[in-house]
């Protein structure tokens, strides 16, 4: 077993893991943040991206021993601090960018990077951007328009699949 320390939505944490012990696992088991789910734990499906520093990343797909050090931020780190939506969680409801719900952290955390580095993306940079990212509830037409509606665009004009 190896103790890692790392910042986990502001906070200091730390805890014992076996050497394959991954991220997705010690934020889930560890530390009972279950909001980061995991899918299909072969880096195919997004729903456990979080960020490490900043960058989106899927947490099936890294050790934990390996971030050790990092400051990682998932979805439950993701509210405003008084507790209510942020912009882009807020866009998701709005625009109905979710259905069952499964896939939506991995989309708001990868929505949330996108928008780190680029804030009023096209409908076709979103697309591409969110290629990592499986829904298997609905088309993703309300997904996107939640993205470019949480950059601050106009999204009544965005046609229909």
């Amino acid at each position: 077993m190896t103790k890692v320390s790392m910042t986990v939505n502001g906070k200091a944490v730390s805890g014992e893991v076996e050497g394959r012990t991954l991220l997705s696992s010690f934020l889930r088991e560890g530390l009972g943040l279950t909001g980061t789910h995991v899918g299909c734990d072969t880096s195919q499906c997004g729903a456990c991206v979080v960020h490490v520093n900043g960058k989106a990343m899927k947490s099936c797909t890294v050790f934990a021993q390996d971030v050790a050090g990092a400051e990682i931020r998932t979805i439950e780190g993701m509210a405003n601090p008084d507790g209510s939506l942020s912009v882009i969680q807020q866009a998701f409801q709005d625009h109905h960018g979710l259905q069952c719900g499964f896939c939506t952290p991995g989309m708001v955390m990868s929505a949330a990077a996108l928008l780190a580095e680029n804030p009023r993306p096209t409908e076709a940079e979103v697309r591409h951007y969110l290629e990592g990212n499986l829904c298997r509830c609905t088309g993703y037409h309300n997904i996107i328009k939640a993205v470019l509606a949480a950059s601050g665009q106009d999204v009544t004009k965005i046609a229909a699949e």
